[in-house]
């Protein structure tokens, strides 16, 4: 199996064109980072139901299946196990209970001992239990659910927003925005564009590490090497010969990239016009920015965990 190719991470799907793919890039940021932002301190309902909306976006959105189910199947996994493992997993709270009182001493007697007030069991004001489920050595309690759901929600919430984010909006789009939006800094003599460039050369250039990686796998896997009878030394010798080889082949696509630019007459961007996708704001944007003013009104509502 082809991992690369079967876990296109940070790669921009041009075709088909969906309806994510035509949301202004601003917008698309501003909802990231809503996304990424909004489960921090917040409660479990809320960081459940991003992790649910990131699956309908998914699904609503029509990307074809064959790009994003194996790599939210691993993300799910991944998510579930741990939510497994924190869970059953003891919480580190060991409180030591102590009665206010001494507790008394017990005259046993031959017929019938004289039991403690302490050890009489009285009913519970509430529902509240701080152990939900014990079986055995297995038990459950409110720490170590909280923790499950916050770690295992979490992970699937970072991974898989931002590879969404790239699926669906190019690099220049991306860079576009964050240009846009950070123009004002110009005037505090920040360079912007020049950040802006250095961040779509770094987009652009995932792929092709992605692609090295992919051919060196597909070399070694030709010539049939057996792990087992190496050794570790012999081991240890081969993969940094791969690091070496890969690092070699990533600073000749640098130069080869650096090279373009400069016969296309690309000097400095303050000198060279730096030409963006022009972004223009549609009646979509504007309801979809209002949605987004509206889910952060809702999370400081209703999501602040107490």
């Amino acid at each position: 199996m082809d991992i690369l190719r079967s876990l296109p991470i940070g790669l921009y799907l041009e075709q088909p064109i969906t309806w994510l793919h035509r949301i202004d890039p601003r917008i698309k940021l501003f909802g990231l980072l809503t996304i990424l932002l909004s489960p921090i301190q917040a409660n479990e309902p809320w960081r459940i139901a991003i992790a649910v909306l990131l699956i309908l976006l998914t699904l609503a959105s029509r990307i074809p299946l064959r790009v994003w189910k194996q790599q939210m199947g691993i993300l799910l996994l991944l998510g579930f196990m741990t939510l497994a493992i924190a869970t059953v997993s003891p919480d580190g709270t060991n409180a030591t209970i102590q009665p206010r009182r001494p507790i008394p001493e017990i005259e046993v007697t031959s017929t019938n001992p004289t039991v403690s007030p302490l050890t009489i069991s009285l009913p519970q004001p509430n529902s509240y239990r701080y152990v939900l489920w014990k079986a055995g050595n297995i038990t459950v309690t409110r720490r170590s659910r909280e923790l499950g759901v916050r770690v295992c929600t979490l992970i699937f919430t970072y991974l898989y927003a931002p590879t969404l984010f790239l699926l669906v909006t190019a690099p220049e789009e991306i860079t576009a925005a964050i240009a846009a939006i950070f123009a004002p800094l110009k005037l505090l003599k920040i360079p912007v564009v020049e950040i802006v460039l250095t961040l779509t050369l770094a987009l652009r250039f995932v792929p092709l590490v992605l692609e090295e990686v992919q051919n060196l796998a597909r070399a070694m896997r030709t010539r049939s090497i057996n792990w087992k009878k190496l050794g570790f030394k012999r081991t240890t010798q081969i993969w940094l010969i791969l690091a070496e080889r890969l690092i070699d082949n990533l600073f000749i696509r640098a130069e080869q990239t650096a090279s373009a630019m400069q016969v296309r007459g690309f000097t400095t961007p303050n000198t060279h016009l730096v030409v963006w996708n022009p972004l223009r704001f549609f009646p979509r944007d504007i309801v979809l920015l209002m949605l987004i003013m509206a889910m952060w009104g809702v999370r400081i509502w209703l999501g602040n965990d107490i």
